[in-house]
């Protein structure tokens, strides 16, 4: 039976400014561009009292919190200390999975330190981080990957939970389906919709049942039910590329894309800023209305920093799109790819430096 430990760093971004500003302590910050378009990053705890979450737009947080302080985010620093992260959870093993910049799983099933237990790995850790970092870290321990996903969120902020092999079901039933990994709220309301609610409901399903409601994700949702999962921690799991696509109710000219261009290229920012890794390339990808695919790519001199830079990238290239004014498009993506890690990115030399 594995070890796991989930290491979830308490509002990550929001925390490193209130940290480096001792100014911004005790205030609500709020991470994030201002604008229409753009959302928020990370939110502190006292900016979260005001109901204000990640990913929400960022014109909804300023109506919660008009008196919030708002920053820009920096990610190159923000990469950096994850780094830091990484380094105190390698003292312990090398079967560590990034998530994110701010979440990682390790499996400790044997650990590098000697200590008994994984809950001691995870106290250790968390000790570390408070020490030589000055941030906070929630720490879930479970028999599986899933399992200390929860247990991570459970005791949140700056917090430790440990679910134990032979408390998996008196902990895992009593939960509201939403609470399992992967159930967002479409998939929610349509269990409640056939009377399931709870984990303790959705068990008494079989495969069959779920799987013609749910389709393939049904048999996922019978394993997540019996606290079942059997992937690994997979150490070096490598990005290619992150993107994002639409296809349009009617076809479209090159002219007229631009607001899904935008939108796209949000939403692919968005993902891509939870690497450690940052992206090199932009691209930009069409299907006319006849299914021929094209793509057009632009690496710049360095690395896009923000969601403008690749939303500009990602408009720019269409005008490398030499086809008939009157040529129409059904799909359209944008994305990221050709990732390095910022240290790599930093010991490239110019071409005529």
């Amino acid at each position: 039976m594995r070890k796991i430990v989930h290491i979830d760093m308490d509002a990550f971004y929001a925390s490193v400014e209130q940290r480096d500003d001792p100014q911004l302590r005790d205030k609500p910050v709020i991470v994030a561009w201002r604008g229409k378009r753009s959302v928020v990053c990370a939110a502190s705890y006292e900016a979260r009292k005001f109901g204000v979450r990640s990913a929400m737009p960022t014109v909804r947080a300023e109506q919660l919190c008009p008196n919030a302080v708002f920053l820009p985010p920096d990610f190159v620093r923000y990469r950096a200390v994850s780094q830091q992260v990484h380094e105190i959870l390698k003292r312990h093993t090398d079967v560590i999975e990034p998530i994110s910049l701010d979440e990682e799983y390790l499996d400790v099933s044997e650990n590098k330190t000697g200590l008994p237990t994984a809950t001691a790995v995870a106290r250790a850790i968390r000790q570390q981080i408070r020490a030589e970092l000055n941030l906070t870290a929630s720490a879930g321990v479970g028999p599986n990957k899933f399992l200390a996903k929860i247990a991570s969120d459970w005791k949140k902020p700056d917090g430790l939970f440990v679910i134990r092999p032979e408390k998996v079901d008196s902990f895992l039933l009593p939960l509201p389906v939403g609470r399992l990994p992967g159930v967002g709220k479409v998939t929610e309301e349509k269990l409640k919709s056939v009377g399931i609610n709870t984990v303790e409901e959705l068990r008494k399903e079989d495969v069959p049942s779920l799987e013609s409601h749910f389709g393939r994700y049904g048999v996922r949702l019978y394993e997540l039910a019996r606290g079942v999962d059997d992937s690994p921690v997979v150490p070096d799991r490598i990005t290619q590329s992150i993107s994002s696509e639409d296809t349009f109710e009617q076809d479209a000219l090159l002219a007229e894309l631009e607001p899904m261009i935008r939108k796209l290229a949000e939403k692919t920012w968005t993902a891509a800023r939870k690497e450690s890794r940052m992206a090199r390339t932009v691209v930009l990808k069409l299907k006319t209305s006849e299914f021929k695919i094209l793509t057009r790519s632009h690496t710049p001199d360095t690395a896009p920093a923000s969601c403008e830079e690749v939303t500009n990238i990602a408009l720019g290239l269409r005008r490398r799109v030499e086809l008939n004014p009157k040529q129409r498009f059904r799909l359209v993506g944008v994305g990221l790819s050709n990732f390095r890690y910022p240290e790599d990115l930093a010991a490239q030399p110019t071409l005529f430096g």
